[in-house]
Parts: C-alpha cells; structure tokens; sequence
C-alpha cells in the first residue's frame, strides 16, 4: 500500500491540463520540467506524509506565480517552507502575502508537523493561470474569473478531486478558502456528492489585504476550528 506521500509526489509528477484555452491564458504548473520543484516537493511530502493517516481537505483557489508557483507547496513561500518546514531552496527567494497568514494559522494549530498529520492543503485547481489584459499585460486569473473558463475546466477539476481524495481524504468535512471559490465548489460538490458537509473560510489573502490588524484573530479562530473537527 503507497503512502500518501507517494500518491502526492506520483500525482503531481503526472498532473497535466491539456485544455485549449487559447492566446490570452497561460496555465502554472509549476510540476512539470521543474528537477528543483519536483525536489523540494518529494521533500516536503516525504517529511510530512509518509503515512498512511486519513487528512481533510483545506482547499484554495489555484495555484498562484509567488507561493506554489515557487516551491511546488500550496500557501508556502520559500520563506515559510525555509523557516517553518525546515526545507531551503538554494539560491531563490519568494515571499506571498497568504503564505504568511496560513503559517501564523498553523503555528496557532501546533505547527507543521501536528498540522500536516491532520491536514492535506491544495487548490480547486491544481493548475493555475494567468492571462493577458487590456494593456497587453499578464495578471493572476482565477479558474473562476470567467464562465466559458470554468465550462472548460470543470471536468478536469472534478477528476483532480476524486484522485486527491483517493489518496486518504476525510470526505466528512472539507474546508474551503474563499466565499467565491465555495460557490464554485458547492456547486460541484451539489452535482459530485464529494464532501459531506463543506465549511468556508475568508481566504488568507483577503485578510492579509483587508483584515491585516486582525490577523491574529482570524488565525486563532481557524486553528480552533479545525482542531475543532480534527479531534
């Protein structure tokens, strides 16, 4: 039986979307043709999840170019990953503003260790975008910035979902960052039967935006949350 950090590090060595999307959107997949990612990655899962214990979803977005886009690790920057996870990528440095809040979160949870027994972190999507605006430009998108966008990825995200899941995932209770991100999963979820009961949090990057004075609050309270229903 492969332990659920192999099943991670196999996932993302396959993990491919091979949708059309056209000129002005570019897909992230940090995971493919990255020797220094695909490192860091069997690093991280090797420390962390090389068992066979059952975890819970916390699920973002997708991936952004800072964080995930940097060292293959959902929410951690290399400062995060450096400092709170013992794991150093020679010679690059990244720093994403949510990162920051989930590791104040994990600490007020007991630290990367107690936490990632717990819990398993990713995206909606897996893959994330960006796309070319108005002054010839390319910003962040979100996999739910457009409808025909969404249309063109839901397949592919419902089966990323299932195969996660397969790896060990408590399906009693997923916990979902973002109001919009959880109307978009609800509504898989409505059609997919994947989570019992699915349970919303702001996402970190707009308490870090919106929320930064009352960080600390909103860390306690998801920490207490989730050991809430961890235990």
């Amino acid at each position: 039986m492969k332990t659920f950090a192999e099943n991670i590090i196999n996932y993302y060595k396959q993990l491919q979307l091979e949708e059309d999307l056209g000129n002005d959107i570019q897909q992230i997949n940090p995971y493919q043709n990255n020797p220094l990612i695909e490192k860091t990655v069997k690093k991280f899962y090797t420390k962390y999840f090389n068992d066979n214990r059952k975890r819970q979803l916390i699920i973002g977005i997708n991936p952004g170019r800072l964080g995930v886009g940097v060292t293959g690790i959902p929410f951690t920057d290399t400062k995060r990953l450096e400092e709170d996870c013992g794991i150093k990528i020679p010679n690059i440095k990244s720093h994403e503003p949510s990162s920051i809040f989930v590791y104040q979160m994990i600490e007020k949870y007991g630290g990367a260790k107690k936490f990632y027994q717990d819990f398993y972190v990713n995206s909606v999507c897996p893959v994330g975008f960006i796309r070319k605006n108005k002054k010839e430009n390319w910003v962040n998108c979100n996999y739910y910035d457009f409808d025909w966008l969404f249309e063109k990825l839901e397949n592919f995200i419902v089966t990323q979902l299932k195969e996660q899941i397969a790896f060990g995932i408590d399906r009693s209770t997923c916990f979902v960052l973002g109001k919009k991100n959880a109307k978009y999963l609800e509504r898989i979820n409505a059609k997919e039967k994947l989570f019992d009961k699915i349970i919303v949090f702001n996402h970190p990057r707009y308490i870090v935006q919106y929320k930064s004075k009352q960080s600390d609050f909103f860390a306690e309270n998801y920490a207490l949350a989730l050991q809430q229903k961890a235990n």
